[in-house]
């Protein structure tokens, strides 16, 4: 059975009736409050000439048929309702980083073609900058805020946009339809990853009968699994992020409940722990060790504990074994559900870590489909092996990058027969069939004929107390071709020596693979979603190079 997001969280609605779907700053909206706002979304959306133009079965991979809705929005009820209302009119929504400049913002509303953007007053003046560069928009939807920046000339604000519109059907609404999520471009420019839905729901929402080791075989049974009760969620990243959408739309394709921070164009650890607290949230969303050392820094100086805290989930980017015992020891033993995946994978592993058992770093127990393949892409490794081969995801993977049939086709190989998805991290397939992940390639050092990988150093780096965040690179070196630089922010008030951060790397990986340097600076350059951005980094390591 094949799917549609837009079309089982309308289901669910209807079952429960009564289940808040969103609740941000006090505010309450229903599930059917939520489906009805959606679909007349989807009403006006087609009433401007937007949606399908052609059928699935017509297209390559790396092509789309339908019209691309640019969602330029902070961490609100207008994204989730924009981007359900974008499949309810048969267009695909995708993401943009709101932190983007002119000329990045013009690279990704280029690339995606869209026709349409979605954006908070308070981005209004930088698309303004842009416009001129990007004929192809027809249309501007904005969504007021406190800024009260003035509406952009020929824009709609959101709530106009909607009003007295009718609910469109949603019979039409396909499972082939367009899921776009733009990778975050922290090594290369961003590529937009193509999903069907009905692959999209299995793939990354893990819409399937957990229970029973299958797919659910109807829309009905989807909405029985939500029969089970409902439980309050909080995404603390921004809706720019694919961890934190597939969060939310797991979650309303369960039935329960999103809370949204109050605080909604950046990451507040304080005001998170808060919001957690007055909503009685069970389950929170973060973004690696980028959101956890604050969240930890923010509960410590507060004292908030959310008692009803049950599970922090975290994905996209490395949590460290640490910091995992740390939460759990500030929270009250939650369990620590650690995550791995990618834009191109959906999810590939979990590494569970409850209040009885140890937490490790970089280790995941496999999902279905998820294997280690060779470096030549032509067979999958044995378990126990020593080689390091390809972290790859088969089954229901994307579809291709947009508009790229060469990339698509270098990602997502077929070995043996079967369609992989290959987005370049390098792991091993341990003896008990646990994956352990090393890092991506495109950020791999070679040094003295030595493949080292950054997260490995990073994780290293950051187990010395003195370090408050750290990312590894690679700078170029006369004796060793390139050698390791470690780029730390240390905790506030405290120092330490380089030689010292260096030594103590020893207890965790080998000697070829310590920094051969340190540089301090007084904060670590990450995108809004907590990933390093690793060409800043290399900048910074080729400069101090100089001195």
């Amino acid at each position: 059975m094949e799917f549609n997001l837009a079309r089982v969280i309308a289901m669910v609605a209807e079952a429960h009736p009564e289940r808040a779907a969103l609740i941000h700053r006090g505010r309450q909206i229903l599930f059917p409050d939520l489906v009805q706002r959606y679909r007349q979304l989807g009403t006006a959306l087609n009433a401007a000439g937007i949606g399908c133009h052609t059928e699935r079965s017509e297209l390559d991979g790396h092509e789309s048929g339908q019209d691309h809705v640019a969602l330029y929005l902070n961490n609100e009820l207008e994204y989730l309702e924009s981007m359900l209302g974008g499949w309810a009119a048969r267009a695909a929504t995708f993401n943009v980083n709101h932190r983007y400049m002119a000329d990045e913002l013009a690279y990704l509303l280029t690339d995606s073609a869209a026709k349409v953007v979605f954006v908070n007053s308070m981005y209004a003046p930088n698309l303004a900058e842009v416009l001129s560069q990007l004929p192809k928009i027809e249309l501007i939807v904005q969504v007021q805020d406190d800024s009260n920046n003035e509406l952009l000339r020929g824009a709609t604000f959101y709530d106009d946009f909607i009003r007295d519109r009718e609910p469109r059907a949603l019979d039409d609404c396909s499972e082939d339809d367009l899921y776009v999520l733009y990778t975050g471009g922290t090594t290369g420019m961003p590529k937009g990853v193509l999903w069907r839905n009905a692959d999209f729901f299995v793939g990354a929402l893990g819409g399937s009968n957990r229970n029973e080791g299958r797919e659910y075989d109807s829309y009905e049974e989807v909405v029985e699994a939500a029969n089970r009760g409902t439980l309050r969620w909080l995404t603390a990243a921004p809706f720019m992020h694919g961890a934190a959408q597939w969060i939310a739309l797991q979650a309303l394709s369960m039935g329960h409940t999103i809370v949204l921070p109050d605080v909604t164009d950046r990451y507040d650890a304080t005001n998170v722990l808060e919001v957690c607290n007055r909503e009685s949230v069970e389950f929170l969303q973060i973004v690696g060790d980028a959101f956890a050392r604050p969240l930890l820094d923010a509960s410590r100086m507060t004292q908030v504990i959310p008692q009803s805290l049950r599970s922090i989930i975290s994905g996209g980017a490395v949590l460290n074994s640490e910091l995992k015992e740390e939460l759990k020891q500030q929270f009250g033993g939650v369990t620590i559900r650690d995550s791995i995946g990618s834009s191109e994978t959906g999810v590939q592993g979990s590494n569970v870590s409850t209040k009885e058992q140890s937490s490790s770093t970089g280790d995941f127990e496999p999902a279905p489909g998820s294997t280690v393949v060779n470096a030549s892409l032509s067979a999958i490794v044995d378990a126990g092996s020593d080689e390091i081969g390809w972290f790859a995801m088969s089954g229901r993977v994307p579809l291709g990058y947009l508009n790229d049939a060469a990339k698509t086709q270098k990602t997502f190989p077929v070995i043996d027969g079967v369609r992989f998805s290959v987005p370049g991290d390098r792991a091993r397939l341990l003896n008990d069939g646990r994956i352990e992940v090393l890092g991506r390639d495109s950020v791999t050092i070679n040094s003295g004929g030595e493949k080292i990988y950054a997260e490995e150093v990073e994780n290293a780096v950051k187990n010395h107390p003195a370090i408050y965040d750290a990312v590894v690179c690679g700078r170029p070196s006369e004796r060793w071709g390139s050698e390791v630089v470690a780029i730390v922010q240390l905790v506030e008030g405290v120092q330490a020596p380089e030689s010292e951060i260096i030594e103590h790397c020893a207890g965790y990986i080998g000697r070829y693979k310590r920094p051969k340097a340190i540089i301090e600076v007084p904060q670590i350059k990450r995108s809004p979603a907590g990933k390093p951005d690793y060409r800043w980094a290399q900048a910074v390591a080729r400069e101090s190079s100089k001195d």
